[in-house]
């Protein structure tokens, strides 16, 4: 493969919105979860779901700026490295990117202060309503994002005029055909990931013999969204790919390693794609089975890799094995569900070290399969940028190889400085735990506490004869 220009400025777009990703991921869910711990405490008045929520708005925090300073940089390469693309598909893309500047920035610039920082100088009910707010935002912010993306995939309302693409139907553009089966599984994903990195810091505490109510909290709130979300991540991702096959079948043949279009799909388990003899390597696979769960027909058939000119095909190696992990994980994720509620069932799961030991190594799993899940996307969309209306060759601006090299080099330096301090400081934060904050938590009982608990108290301390 010769290295040039565009193979940089890829590799550059790659690693910003690798790196990007993993934060947004992350705090979609995590702001949904504090808003919950946060309504749960105004409703029962425990002081350590309070506590909790305080614990996570820290990690929240760290986690929010450093997805939002990375996100600056992704708009600056759209600008420097890939100018055609703006030009040609700007009209569409930039407008829908403004709508999440517009409608989900605004509103979590508006209340994330309150969020962060109104804990005793706010009314408790409007700093539970900010949490609400912001979490609501950040979802906003996905649904925009994933509508723009999407977009490219399978572009509709549109018109072209001299190359260029005019919107015509907004309505069209925004719920694309791709957008609500890429929504629903990234939104799941997002909740996924957030779930099981609650799940492991509960069991990391557990296992410590630390925080018993707090871990206890998380175990249950964690584990009780993987049992939900994971099996039903499975059926989206089989709406998603069948839909996929509909409008991008030439993704499809790159995931499952499907080169024959005149044969029934396997289900292959293990490969080694060879491209230039066009099978597969070293091949463990079950037959039919992959015909099976696209045409939901055990002799059914679907496009191979050979139905494709070889400048129209996507790469086939990152996709195949991309998606094998993002598969493996999310049947991972499952069995996770599965062993955890089976001991929650029974009263066990507090006191099954044996689960709680594995359960704190979790965490990372989620972010893998996200970023595995997006290598399939983006990678297996080549060599379009924009489906059938602009190539990926035809969309980088005309810079020099060393230039993009040196800030590629950048990049990598700056960002994985970054990455190792905000990871450094979130794993100080679960260290710590929410111990610290007691204190603050308890000067703020008497305000913050339900209005009946404030009531009652009030009335114990003015008994007469005490």
């Amino acid at each position: 493969m010769d290295i040039d220009a565009v193979l940089l400025a890829r590799i550059q777009f790659a690693f910003t919105v690798a790196f990007h990703i993993i934060f947004p991921s992350f705090t979609i869910g995590l702001a949904a979860f504090i808003a919950t711990l946060l309504i749960r405490w105004r409703l029962t008045g425990r002081e350590h779901l309070h506590r909790l929520a305080r614990f996570w708005t820290k990690i929240f925090a760290v986690s929010f700026v450093m997805g939002v300073v990375s996100e600056i940089v992704l708009s600056y390469q759209f600008g420097t490295n890939w100018s055609n693309f703006s030009i040609v598909v700007g009209n569409v893309v930039g407008p829908l990117i403004g709508c999440e500047v517009i409608t989900a920035f605004f509103l979590e610039a508006t209340f994330l202060g309150i969020m962060l920082f109104g804990w005793n100088r706010v009314n408790p009910g409007l700093h539970v309503l900010s949490a609400v707010l912001v979490a609501i935002g950040t979802s906003l912010s996905a649904f925009w994002i994933l509508s723009a993306n999407s977009w490219m995939h399978t572009p509709t309302g549109h018109e072209i005029q001299d190359g260029i693409a005019y919107p015509v139907d907004w309505w069209a553009i925004v719920f694309n055909p791709s957008f609500p089966y890429r929504f629903a599984h990234m939104f799941t994903a997002a909740y996924l990931t957030t779930s099981l990195v609650v799940l492991a810091v509960g069991a990391r505490y557990l296992w410590a013999g630390r925080f018993e109510d707090e871990a206890k909290t998380m175990l249950r709130m964690g584990l009780g969204m993987v049992i939900v979300l994971a099996p039903l991540q499975l059926f989206i991702g089989d709406q998603h790919g069948l839909n996929t096959l509909k409008h991008q079948p030439a993704k499809i043949a790159a995931m499952e390693a499907h080169w024959d279009g005149s044969k029934q799909g396997a289900l292959v388990l293990f490969a080694i794609p060879n491209v230039e003899k066009e099978p597969n390597d070293f091949e463990i696979s079950i037959p039919n089975i992959a015909s099976l769960i696209l045409t939901h027909k055990i002799d059914g058939k679907f496009p191979g890799l050979k139905d494709l000119k070889s400048e129209d095909r996507p790469p086939v190696w990152p996709v195949f094995f991309a998606f094998c992990i993002m598969v493996g994980l999310g049947f991972l994720m499952i069995l996770v569900g599965f062993v955890g509620g089976w001991l929650w069932w029974r009263g066990q799961l507090f006191q099954s070290r044996w689960f709680l030991g594995p359960a704190r190594f979790v965490w990372p799993t989620g972010f893998i399969a996200i970023l595995a899940g997006w290598w399939v996307t983006e990678t297996g969309r080549q060599p379009w940028v924009a489906h059938g209306i602009l190539r990926t060759t035809d969309a980088v601006s005309p810079v020099v190889f060393e230039t993009v090299l040196f800030s590629l080099i950048l990049f990598v330096i700056v960002y994985t400085t970054v990455f190792s301090m905000g990871i450094y400081y979130i794993n100080r934060l679960i260290e710590n735990g929410p111990k610290g904050l007691a204190a603050a938590v308890g000067s703020e009982t008497l305000n913050q506490r339900p209005l009946s608990a404030a009531t009652g108290a009030t009335r114990e301390a003015i008994k007469p004869g005490e």
